[in-house]
C-alpha cells in the first residue's frame, strides 16, 4: 500500500511513475511495423504514376526526342523574364496581398477587357493564384460538398478527377470521341441532374487541341441555367489559338456572367510553364469563397513573378499575334511531316498539341503500346490519349507536342520514318 501511495504522489508531482521491470521490458520491446499505406488518403495512394512521368522517364532512358510533355524548348520572352529578375533584386520580397498585387489585378482586368470584352472589377472579381491547377483545386474545394455531382468531359486533364473526388464530388463523365470530339445535347442530358453542382469545362481543350464551338458552349450554358450549375472554366490556352480564331470565354455567353469561374494561366500565355501564376475571375459573391480556399492552399504567389506578369499582360498586340503565328507554323510543320509519313493527323485549333488517329490505319493498334514502341524503338516520346480517360477510353489516338524548335521537330520526324510499319 505504501508503494502505491508513493507512486501516486510521484505522479502528482510530475515525476515518472515506477514500473515493474517486466512492464518496462515489454514497453521497450520492438513493435511489429504497421503498414503505412493503410493510413494514407485512398484517393491519392491509389493513383498510378502519371503517363507524363512514365514517358518522360523513358525519354531520358532512351535519349528520345520528347514530344510528350507540353512545354516549349525556349526560355520565354526576355523582357518579361527581365522584369521578374529586376523585381526580385530591387522589389518587395515579403508577403504580397493574398488576392494578388493590385498592379497585376488591374493589368488583368484591362487585358481581358481588350482581348475578350469582359468588364471585370480588379478589386472584387480578380484573384492571383500559384498556377491554374491551384486555382482549379481552390474552385472545386470551395464549391463542392460531399455528394455533389460534377460534370466532366473526357479525355480530361489528369488533375481534374482526383481533385473532384478529394472534394467529395461524384464525377459524371461525358465521353468525347474523335475526330470532332463534339459535345451534344444528348450527352449533356445523360450527365446533368438535379444533384449537379459544377461543370468543369476546358476550352481550348487539352489533350485534343480542339476549340469548342459557340453552339457547344451555348448548350452547356443552357444546361447550367436549367439546373442552376456553376461552370468552372479552364481557359488556360485562350491565347494559344490558331487560324484567325478569337477566344470566346464562357463568361460572355448570355446568362453565364454570374455563374462562371474563369481560370487563366500566365505560364501558358507567355510560354513559361514553370512560373505557375494563375488568374481567377468570378463575380464578387463567388470570389469571396474562392479567396478563402486560396488563402488556405498557397495564400500567395511570388511577388516578382506577379510584377512581371502585370508587365507582360500589357504588351502590345503584336506580341500575342506573333506568338500565335509562330506556334501555328510549328503546328503546320509537324502536321505536314506526320502526314507525309502516313500518320492520319486530326485537326488542331489550339494548345501545343496535335494528335493522330491510328484507327484509320489499323483498328487493332493500341495507343499505349504504340507510344511505348515509339520511345523504345524510334526514340520519340508521345502521349497515348487513352491516359486522359477515366473509363471507356478511346485507345487509338496519340498526342504530340509541337511547341518546339524546328530542329527538334525535324529530328523527331526523321526518327519516326518507318514507325507505322513497325507498329502494325
Amino acid at each position: 500500500m505504501r508503494r502505491s501511495g508513493r507512486t501516486a504522489d510521484a505522479a502528482r508531482q510530475g515525476a515518472p511513475e515506477e514500473l515493474p521491470k517486466s512492464a518496462m521490458s515489454v514497453s521497450l520491446a520492438p513493435r511489429p511495423p504497421v503498414p503505412a499505406v493503410s493510413r494514407l488518403n485512398s484517393i491519392y495512394s491509389a493513383l498510378p504514376t502519371t503517363i507524363f512521368e512514365v514517358m518522360s522517364g523513358l525519354a531520358r532512358t532512351h535519349q528520345a526526342v520528347n514530344l510528350g510533355q507540353g512545354f516549349p524548348d525556349d526560355p520565354g520572352p526576355l523582357d518579361v523574364r527581365q522584369k521578374a529578375a529586376d523585381a526580385v533584386v530591387d522589389g518587395w520580397n515579403q508577403y504580397p496581398p493574398m488576392m494578388g498585387l493590385a498592379d497585376l489585378r488591374q493589368a488583368a482586368a484591362v487585358h481581358y477587357k481588350h482581348w475578350q470584352g469582359l468588364d471585370l472589377d480588379p478589386e472584387s472579381e480578380v484573384m492571383v493564384t500559384s498556377g491554374a491547377t491551384e486555382a482549379l483545386a481552390g474552385a472545386l474545394f470551395s464549391l463542392i460538398e460531399p455528394g455533389d455531382e460534377v460534370v466532366l468531359f473526357q479525355p480530361l486533364y489528369d488533375a481534374y478527377l482526383p481533385l473532384v473526388q478529394r472534394a467529395g464530388g461524384i464525377p459524371r463523365l461525358v465521353r468525347l470521341e474523335p475526330p470532332s470530339w463534339r459535345i451534344t445535347a444528348e450527352k449533356l442530358e445523360a450527365a446533368f441532374s438535379p444533384r449537379t453542382k459544377v461543370v468543369l469545362f476546358n476550352n481550348p481543350q487539352n489533350p485534343t487541341g480542339i476549340v469548342h464551338s459557340r453552339e457547344e458552349m451555348q448548350l452547356i450554358a443552357d444546361f447550367c441555367i436549367r439546373f442552376d450549375v456553376i461552370a468552372v472554366c479552364d481557359e488556360v490556352w485562350e491565347h494559344v489559338i490558331f487560324d484567325g480564331r478569337r477566344h470566346l470565354p464562357m463568361m460572355a455567353i448570355p446568362g453565364m456572367r454570374e455563374r462562371t469561374v474563369k481560370i487563366s494561366s500566365a505560364g501558358k500565355i507567355f510560354g513559361m510553364t514553370g512560373w505557375k501564376v494563375g488568374l481567377v475571375f468570378a463575380q464578387p459573391e463567388l470570389m469571396r469563397v474562392l479567396g478563402k480556399a486560396h488563402q488556405f492552399l498557397t495564400f500567395t504567389t511570388p511577388p516578382n513573378l506577379q510584377a512581371a506578369v502585370a508587365y507582360g499582360l500589357g504588351k502590345e498586340d503584336a506580341y500575342f499575334e506573333d506568338m500565335r503565328a509562330d506556334l501555328q507554323r510549328s503546328r503546320d510543320r509537324l502536321a505536314k511531316g506526320l502526314s507525309d509519313l502516313g500518320f492520319p493527323v486530326l485537326p488542331s485549333a489550339g494548345t501545343y498539341f496535335l494528335s493522330v488517329d491510328l484507327a484509320a490505319i489499323d483498328p487493332t493498334l493500341d495507343d499505349e503500346a504504340f507510344c511505348l514502341d515509339l520511345v523504345k524503338t524510334h526514340g520519340v516520346a508521345a502521349i497515348p490519349v487513352s491516359a486522359f480517360y477515366a473509363q471507356d477510353a478511346v485507345r487509338s489516338v496519340v498526342r504530340f507536342c509541337f511547341a518546339k524548335r524546328d530542329a527538334t521537330l525535324d529530328a523527331a520526324l526523321e526518327r519516326l520514318a518507318g514507325a507505322l510499319r513497325n507498329g502494325r
